[in-house]
């Protein structure tokens, strides 16, 4: 471990490290509680460890104090470096830190998503947007969960669409249309494209707007307003496939993994959709325009699903 005594020499970790007498137990527990509340994560017996910023450092001083006002001992010491944890590896260890903590959360909303308004707890969504508060403040490496919980507080908070919607659809109103989604799509828009243009309109275009210059007559697909979206319990996806009665045994497959990928709540145990999932982030990251981006996620479920099966 290389180790710095100056403060303000760039130093990327900070580590808490400290002892209490065996008679302290009720001290140690707040401590922990503390650690826990401030995101900071265990080395091993060394102590534990932050992402050192002024923030930070003035929690675990405050807390280094507290530590001593009963009869402890504690330093709080700058870490260059640790022999047999890289830094992507000690990113990685918050990143599983708080997505444990985002996970929970998300499989609420999804509750309370499927719930209608007025039979949800009065305050849970206030308490869960708290909650979520709480956990952004010490997502120190921002957590794709993050994005998740966002956009499920967006969809609780828009209408849900009238009953009996879906039998209104007449399959030859949605031929040679412009289908319009959100940039950067992921696994689920990805799939849903696929679906339209395999099952829906062969003919379709896809386009790319924000929120709020979605296209007048353009058809609206995974977006927060209006057109196929979430609904309930189901992912875009399996609303396309719902709304337009695709019965087809391998597209039914291809919607459980799709659900278990995009609302990551293991409601059918299927782990295929990950992989496809991390492939589409890591080409994202890569700078691929949305149009190649989507392309390249339809040839991805074209491929799954001449392969999917049924469990």
């Amino acid at each position: 471990m290389a180790i710095s005594a100056r403060k303000n020499d760039g130093v990327p970790w900070l580590l808490l490290t400290f002892t209490l007498p065996v008679r302290r137990a009720s001290q140690r527990v707040q401590v922990w509680r503390k650690l826990q509340r401030h995101g900071a994560i265990p080395l091993g017996n060394s102590g534990y460890l932050l992402p050192n910023s002024s923030a930070n450092r003035e929690k675990f001083e405050w807390l280094a104090t507290s530590i001593r006002k009963h009869t402890g001992d504690a330093s709080v010491v700058n870490v260059q470096s640790i022999d047999n944890l890289s830094s992507p590896q000690l990113v990685a260890r918050f990143a599983d830190a708080r997505a444990a903590e985002y996970q929970p959360l998300i499989r609420e909303l999804h509750k309370l998503s499927a719930a209608p308004p007025h039979k949800r707890a009065a305050g849970r969504v206030s308490q869960l947007r708290a909650r979520f508060r709480e956990i952004a403040e010490i997502d120190f490496f921002a957590s794709p969960l993050k994005k998740r919980v966002e956009e499920l507080f967006l969809r609780i908070d828009q209408q849900p669409p009238a009953a009996g919607e879906a039998a209104k659809i007449k399959r030859r109103d949605y031929s040679s249309r412009v289908w319009v989604t959100r940039p950067r799509p992921g696994i689920d828009r990805s799939a849903s494209a696929w679906l339209i243009r395999r099952f829906i309109d062969k003919k379709a275009r896809f386009a790319f707007a924000l929120e709020e210059k979605v296209p007048p007559k353009a058809v609206p697909f995974d977006m927060f307003r209006g057109g196929f979206g979430h609904r309930g319990e189901d992912c875009t996806f399996e609303t396309l496939q719902k709304t337009f009665r695709i019965r087809d045994r391998r597209v039914a497959a291809i919607a459980e993994i799709i659900h278990d990928a995009d609302l990551f709540d293991e409601k059918f145990g299927r782990k295929e959709g990950f992989g496809i999932d991390e492939v589409l982030n890591g080409w994202a990251k890569q700078g691929i325009s949305d149009k190649d981006l989507l392309e390249r996620g339809i040839t991805l479920i074209e491929a799954l699903y001449h392969s999917a099966s049924r469990k």
